[in-house]
């Protein structure tokens, strides 16, 4: 049997020691009954990656999934479930037709992707393939009026050497024990911020120069290795944006391999087509929302809220980022309602829409509902949330949670943790923050806001934002434990005599 550590930071044993949480084990037992020997995980799974798609905000397969959403959880008994706007996100893209291959000096299919919002190539096109090396203004003459047509391609950066660490990792205790810490500051140096916003603002000129010299089709060596790429987007979205050139983002292995043969004096040629279309009969952005009402006459009005990003990136079905999410934030409602556990205090879960493009759809409900963060005038229902808690880290099991500042709620999480120790190793709580995801939306208008600590599993290796981001990357088991322990902290929130406690609101003066 495996020992089982709790790391938690010095500077919280003060509060730990105040707390004696109250705590229905009964509960907690039906709960856990319920998510590990009836589980829906795979089933939910199945309708959300596999049956909707590939889930890219206001696409068809983001439609599917919000619909699939929307019944199932009526269907389960909860109250209010709908598709709530938001506000303007923008334009519906889709992906009708994709392929490239390299044909001389021999034939041989690449592994490419359509950036999100890329115009189409207007049929197929052939020819030979031009490698364009722009790293600052002074480059565009190289090429000016001499790419009308052409076929221009880009080399990777970073490395695509074999590699000698495993790709899904666990945390080790070691690990979990420096992650109690305090972290100053961001993990990026101001130099590499820096660095990261130059090279973002300068691909935009070079795809408005691409597209006013006339090119039939841009291929972009990206990040990746051994057949995974990381796909990513402009800001096509946006209803306004001007028309673009047609790009692929390719398995940086098969860029490297056309650059070599072209620097060797091999003549290299591609054919290609692809086909999108672009859907302006809707700009709005959808969220999901369904609740389980409250049952006490004092607390009702009061809410706990879980949720996760319904929206994925395109070049696979979404399922670690952020299926998973969604899928163990429902199981958890499913269980609540199973259980036949009465909260007393309302629970809403939402499936955020807009994440992957600068987490619109939670900054925007919470600025309809909650108040605006900037000048923080806050609304009245601000004052109802009791807490928020999101899942977005992946498909791994949860080894702790990130405070996000908050030392108050050290000991009542500490307390809640203890239920868990037959499903839970090395429980980590840190004062750290932790951001790019929707629990933030929360903080920001001082309403706890919680991500959980998850094991990491292939997510940065293999599937966080790829094309192999699919149904296979999941882990199960460890879908079972976050819904368990996910429902399980909703319910003992909404049966707290208070609601959380809030950290002091920064003033805007």
């Amino acid at each position: 049997m495996k020992a089982k550590l709790l790391f938690i930071p010095a500077l919280l044993l003060a509060f730990i020691c105040q707390s004696q949480e109250s705590i229905d084990a009964d509960a907690i037992e039906k709960i856990k009954n319920e998510g590990l020997n009836n589980s829906q995980v795979e089933q939910i799974a199945f309708e959300l990656i596999d049956k909707a798609g590939p889930r890219l905000s206001n696409s068809k397969g983001y439609e599917r999934a919000v619909n699939y959403a929307i019944d199932q959880l009526s269907e389960w008994g909860l109250e209010n479930a709908e598709k709530e706007a938001w506000g303007e996100f923008g334009r519906g893209w889709e992906i009708n037709k994709s392929y490239v291959a390299m044909t001389k000096p021999y034939y041989m299919p690449f592994i490419a992707v359509p950036k999100a919002w890329t115009e189409g190539t207007d049929g197929e096109v052939k020819g030979k393939v031009v490698f364009a090396e722009i790293y600052d203004e002074e480059d565009f003459e190289k090429y000016r009026g001499k790419l009308k047509g052409a076929i221009v391609a880009f080399k990777p950066r970073g490395d695509q050497a074999p590699t000698f660490e495993a790709d899904a990792i666990r945390f080790t205790p070691e690990r979990l024990k420096e992650m109690e810490e305090p972290r100053s500051g961001s993990r990026f140096t101001p130099d590499e911020i820096a660095a990261f916003r130059k090279r973002r603002a300068f691909s935009q000129t070079i795809n408005k120069f691409l597209t006013e010299e006339g090119v039939a089709l841009a291929i972009k060596g990206v990040n990746g290795k051994h057949g995974t790429l990381f796909t990513s987007s402009p800001r096509g979205y946006l209803k306004d944006t001007p028309e673009g050139v047609s790009e692929l983002e390719m398995a940086p292995e098969h860029v490297n391999l056309m650059a070599r043969l072209v620097e060797n004096g091999v003549d290299v040629e591609v054919e290609a087509e692809v086909s999108t279309t672009f859907d302006n009969s809707d700009l709005q952005g959808y969220n999901v929302i369904a609740e389980i009402p409250g049952t006490d006459r004092k607390l009702k009005d009061e809410v706990v809220m879980l949720g996760g990003h319904l929206d994925s990136w395109h070049g696979a079905t979404g399922a670690t980022d952020n299926a998973a999410g969604c899928i163990v934030m429902m199981e958890a409602v499913r269980i609540l309602q199973a259980t036949g556990l009465k909260p007393k205090r309302t629970v809403r879960i939402a499936l955020w829409g807009g994440e992957e493009q600068g987490l619109h759809g939670s900054r925007n409900y919470a600025k309809n509902h909650f108040g605006d963060h900037e000048t923080m005038v806050l609304k009245e229902e601000q004052q109802k949330i009791s807490a928020y808690y999101n899942i977005d880290n992946g498909t791994g099991r949860i080894r702790g949670i990130y405070l996000q500042g908050n030392e108050e709620v050290a000991p009542i999480f500490t307390d809640w943790f203890k239920s868990f120790e037959d499903i839970m190793d090395n429980t980590t709580i840190t004062i750290r923050d932790t951001g790019g995801t929707d629990h933030l939306s929360f903080d920001r208008v001082g309403i706890p806001g919680f991500q959980f600590i998850q094991d990491p599993v292939e997510y940065r290796s293999r599937s966080h934002h790829t094309n192999m981001d699919t149904y296979e990357r999941l882990v199960i088991d460890d879908l079972r434990q976050i819904a368990v322990i996910v429902a399980s902290f909703v319910y003992n929130t909404a049966q707290r005599d208070d609601m959380m406690p809030r950290e002091k609101l920064a003033s805007t003066e």
